[in-house]
């Protein structure tokens, strides 16, 4: 397909707003639109259970996942997508302008600081998990649009109708993967879990079905995503993103199922016992 065939690209600005030497970008934007709507979220989700969280521990619980996105995400990035270069320049590590965030590590470092934050507040870790998972596909989703608006992270080349040239994709028609991320990694993916959060589940359900659901779209979008250049394909056709996200699966069936047989045997004993 020539590129007279395919949908423009919008070509918009990274950059919404600037004034002298400060630059607002959309990417930032889509981040902070997330952090927002997951702050509401889950003062609604902590109002209608019941739980007794107040609202300055949901502030806090947000920024202490926030700032476990942004350290993990940037560690994440530079051991497992580009050693090599950053163990020669060290100091771009702290180069954070330049781009460079991984999902996966992200989403350890926020694990770590929020298991922290539930036994400083005396939380359960699994109440804590559970709310934060239910909502971050909603930062996931506006991520990708962001990703899309500055042009990066693109897809394979491809003949479909919907196919575009991206300004730093060569001529190449390409799928625009990060569409398809934003709808399976957020849309979708935010509508499944919050349709299980509303039904009486065991303790993490919830955070082990993120894992799970989010491993197994970021699996089949990868087949759509171009790799990164300096990376490219392991095994075949399997990309750095496949080859992290299959272990989420395998441990997000493990501990749902370990999950529903504890409550199980939990529920003979007790039959009274509900999951909470």
């Amino acid at each position: 397909m020539s590129w007279l065939q395919a949908i423009p690209y919008p070509h918009l600005s990274p950059v919404f707003f600037e004034i002298g030497p400060l630059q607002f970008r959309w990417y930032g934007l889509m981040y902070l639109i997330g952090l927002t709507a997951a702050y509401f979220l889950i003062t609604r989700k902590v109002r209608e259970k019941g739980l007794a969280i107040t609202k300055d521990q949901i502030y806090d619980m947000v920024v202490w996942a926030a700032l476990g996105v942004f350290i993990g995400g940037r560690i994440g990035y530079t051991l497992f997508y580009n050693f090599s270069y950053y163990a020669q320049h060290p100091l771009k590590i702290f180069a954070v302008w330049e781009g460079g965030m991984s999902f996966h590590g992200g989403l350890i470092g926020t694990i770590v600081s929020l298991i922290w934050f539930s036994k400083r507040q005396g939380i359960p870790v699994y109440t804590i998990a559970d709310l934060a998972a239910s909502v971050t596909p909603i930062g996931l989703g506006f991520g990708r649009l962001g990703n899309f608006i500055n042009g990066e992270l693109y897809g394979r080349p491809a003949d479909v109708p919907w196919c575009m040239v991206f300004p730093t994709g060569g001529p190449a028609c390409r799928h625009p993967s990060q569409l398809y991320e934003a709808g399976l990694e957020g849309l979708l993916l935010f509508t499944v879990l919050w349709l299980i959060g509303r039904k009486v589940t065991p303790p993490g359900t919830v955070f082990w079905s993120f894992l799970t659901g989010y491993g197994l779209c970021r699996i089949v979008v990868e087949f759509f995503r171009e790799p990164d250049a300096h990376i490219g394909f392991f095994f075949g056709s399997i990309s750095m993103g496949q080859l992290l996200s299959l272990p989420m699966i395998v441990m997000g069936i493990f501990m749902l199922t370990l999950g529903y047989q504890r409550y199980a045997i939990a529920q003979r004993r007790n039959p009274s016992l509900k999951p909470q």
